[in-house]
C-alpha cells in the first residue's frame, strides 16, 4: 500500500515500491520497496529528471540527525552477549542526538583480522563510550554497527573503581590507580569524531 502524503510514519514503515516512487531523504531500498529510515512526515515531490516521484520523509525535529551507512556515531555499550554488544547511538559525525538511536555491533564486525577468534567480554563492557561505523540500517529496531578500522572502537572507559582507563595498546587499557588491565577494542580516534555525554 502507497503512504499517503502528510502522513506519520516510524522508522521501518514501508512507504512505497521502487516501480511508484524514488527513495528520497528519510528514507532506504529494501527488496523493491522504499522504507523510512526515521519518523516524521511523508512528503512527495515530483523531480524534473525521471517519471517517478521522489518519496522523502521530513523530520518535525530538524535538529535530530539520522545516522547514514558510512557515518561514524558515538554510541554507549548497553550490553554484550556472547555474539554481539548492544549499544546507543548518541551523536552522528560528532553531532550529539536529542534522542538516541539503538545500535548492535556483532562479534564479526568488531575486528578486521582473526574475526572468528573475537571474544565479545574482551572488547567491550557494559557504560564503554565507542566510536563505530554505520554497516547498515539493519532492520527498524537498530542499526548494524562495526568498529573493524584502527580509529574505531572504544574511546572512553572505566574500571570498577570509576576511574578512567588509559589506554595502553590496540587491546589493553589500564586503570592509573590500581595498575589492573583490561581488554578492550581500543581506537586511534581522530579528534573531529569524538563527542561525549555528559557524566
Amino acid at each position: 500500500m502507497d503512504a499517503v502524503v502528510g502522513q506519520v510514519c516510524i522508522p521501518g514503515e514501508r512507504l512505497s515500491s521502487v516501480e511508484l516512487c524514488q527513495a528520497g531523504p528519510g528514507t532506504y531500498v529494501r527488496q523493491g520497496y522504499v522504507f523510512a529510515s526515521l519518523a516524521g512526515l511523508v512528503a512527495k515531490d515530483r523531480e524534473k529528471s525521471s517519471d517517478l516521484p521522489l518519496v522523502s520523509v521530513k523530520s518535525k525535529n530538524k535538529a535530530q540527525s539520522v545516522p547514514e551507512i558510512g557515518a561514524i556515531v558515538t554510541c554507549k555499550i548497553t550490553q554484550i552477549t556472547s555474539r554481539f554488544a548492544k549499544c546507543h547511538i548518541i551523536a552522528v559525525n560528532n553531532k550529539t542526538l536529542s534522542m538516541p538511536f539503538r545500535g548492535m555491533i556483532r562479534k564479526e564486525n568488531v575486528r578486521e583480522t582473526d574475526r572468528d577468534r573475537v571474544e565479545i567480554y574482551k572488547c567491550f563492557r557494559p557504560g564503554d563510550i565507542a566510536l563505530a561505523k554505520v554497516l547498515s540500517l539493519g532492520d527498524a529496531s537498530c542499526y548494524l554497527l562495526t568498529t573493524a578500522e584502527n580509529e574505531l572502537g572504544v574511546v572512553v572507559a572505566h574500571s570498577d573503581e570509576g576511574v578512567a582507563l588509559i589506554p595502553l595498546s590496540h587491546n589493553e587499557m589500564q586503570c592509573p590507580k590500581s595498575f589492573v588491565k583490561e581488554n578492550r577494542k581500543v581506537a586511534r580516534p581522530q579528534s573531529e569524531h569524538l563527542a561525549f555525554p555528559e557524566r
